[in-house]
This record gives C-alpha cells, sequence and structure tokens, in this order.
C-alpha cells in the first residue's frame, strides 16, 4: 500500500507486547487519535486490550470517530499480519454480540488471563473493577459517572475548546477537574494492594490492569503492580520488551509531538 506523496515516513518501534486500556472508542472524552497514532508507531508481537475499550451504551448517543475505527482496522491487520490480539472485557465494554461488525475488536472476550513475560515471570492481567469497592461495583454508577463525564464535555465543547484535541499536553480547566474527581476516588491506594493480594494469592510474579486511569509501575506492595493508564486523560501504555522488561510509554508531554495518524484510502490503518 502506497503512502500519499510528501507523507513522512515515522520510525516504528518493536515490543514484545504492548498492553493498551481505557480507550473508551465511542464516547465523547475518547482520544483515538492519539491511540491510533501511538498504535502506528509502536508495533508488537501481542496486543492486550485491558478492558474499557468499547463505549457504546445507549441511550448515550455513540462519538464514533474515523480514528475510532483506525484503531479497530489497525489491530485487525496487525492480527492478519500474525501478531496476537487479546481482548479483556471492562466495565464499560458491551456484549460483543451487541457491537456492529466493523467495531468488533477482532478477538474473543476475556475476563482475565495471563500474561507469560520473556524472562518466565507470570503476570495476572484483569481490567481491575473486580477489586474496586463494592459500592463503585454497582452498574448504575458507572452509567452515572458515564453520564457526568459526557455532560461536563459537552460543556467543555460549548465553552469553545474544541482546539484540546490538537495538544495532548494542555488539560482545559474541565479535563483538569475530571482528573482531580477520578484520583480523588483512590487517595490511600487501596485498589493497588487488592489487586497485588490477588496476584499474590494466585502464585503470580505481579498483576497488569486498567479501570482507575492512574498509570503506575512498581513494587511498593511486595509484587509488581502495573496499570496501563488510559486514552481519556493520561494516554499511556504498558510496554514489554524481549527481555520481559515492562516499561511505561505515551503521556501527554511524549505524544505532543507525535505525528498525526496516517489514514489509508481504504480506511483501514497503515
Amino acid at each position: 500500500m502506497s503512502l500519499p506523496p510528501h507523507t513522512p515516513v515515522r520510525p516504528v518501534r518493536d515490543h514484545r507486547s504492548l498492553f493498551l486500556s481505557d480507550l473508551h472508542l465511542g464516547s465523547l472524552s475518547c482520544r483515538a487519535d492519539l491511540a491510533l497514532a501511538f498504535l502506528q508507531a509502536n508495533r508488537a508481537e501481542r496486543y492486550v486490550l485491558v478492558g474499557d475499550i468499547l463505549d457504546l451504551w445507549r441511550p448515550m448517543p455513540a462519538h464514533w470517530s474515523q480514528a475510532a475505527q483506525g484503531v479497530i482496522d489497525h489491530l485487525a491487520a496487525r492480527q492478519a499480519e500474525g501478531a496476537e490480539v487479546v481482548y479483556l472485557l471492562g466495565n464499560h465494554d458491551p456484549h460483543p454480540d451487541t457491537v456492529a461488525h466493523p467495531r468488533r475488536i477482532p478477538a474473543q472476550a476475556l475476563t482475565e488471563m495471563v500474561h507469560h513475560a520473556a524472562d518466565g515471570r507470570r503476570f495476572l492481567v484483569v481490567h481491575g473493577d473486580c477489586q474496586d469497592h463494592r459500592l463503585l461495583r454497582f452498574h448504575i454508577l458507572t452509567r452515572l459517572g458515564t453520564r457526568l463525564d459526557h455532560g461536563l464535555r459537552l460543556l467543555d465543547h460549548w465553552l469553545g475548546r474544541l482546539a484540546w484535541r490538537a495538544a495532548p499536553q494542555r488539560r482545559s480547566l474541565i479535563e483538569a477537574l475530571l482528573s482531580g474527581l477520578n484520583a480523588a476516588l483512590y487517595p490511600t491506594r487501596g485498589h493497588e494492594r487488592r489487586l497485588v493480594q490477588l496476584a499474590r494469592a494466585g502464585g503470580y510474579h505481579g498483576v497488569i490492569c486498567g479501570h482507575f486511569h492512574l498509570a503506575a509501575l512498581h513494587d511498593d506492595h511486595g509484587l509488581i503492580y502495573a496499570n496501563c493508564g488510559d486514552w481519556v486523560d493520561s494516554f499511556t501504555a504498558l510496554a514489554e520488551d524481549f527481555d520481559g522488561r515492562l516499561g511505561l510509554m505515551g503521556g501527554r508531554a511524549a505524544l505532543a509531538p507525535l505525528p498525526r495518524p496516517i489514514y489509508a484510502s481504504n480506511g483501514v490503518s497503515p
């Protein structure tokens, strides 16, 4: 497939595995453009989607963009080239059977998996909502939170913040408010300890999760705790190299100079 004339050739970084969570494709808060540009600049043998990839529930209107479809198409193209795609359901993901075919993730939906790293370590991979406080696990609260987020982001647009999509390193006042509210839900990092304990009980070397929109990678609780972050606020992913080392990638400042995603004429990402 040939690229349009004068299209800059971007270097592509190779990884053994990439873990991404909380893309929320279809929601107003989604930054599918940044996620797609990141995927086009980073190639992996295995892509693990750690939940809340799709956000298409009714009665909220879906905001399905060219970039959102580009993410799905890119993953399908990589799968066709021999890469593995693993999909874990999150609390926002719709049942796969209800998703229109072009928007479906090209993988069977799971609730958890075990990742075998290149150095022999074993990691439990879960979305993470299973270790939320019991009150936060109620389905109605997920929907209420989505409505609040949607309403505030609509207000952000009405206040003239349409230009924010061109500047990932900047937060509007409303974006900062939403980020602060999310962080306030987890002041003591109790969710980290609960997830590490879940991994410890299973005999794993650590846990990889998403859900909390708080990117992290540490062993403060005795085992590795790795949170992929999200593509609503932090714009981060977790990468494994070919020696089994884990690292966080992306972030607002790192993605600011990233070229815009490339779209093929047939709508499929290169």
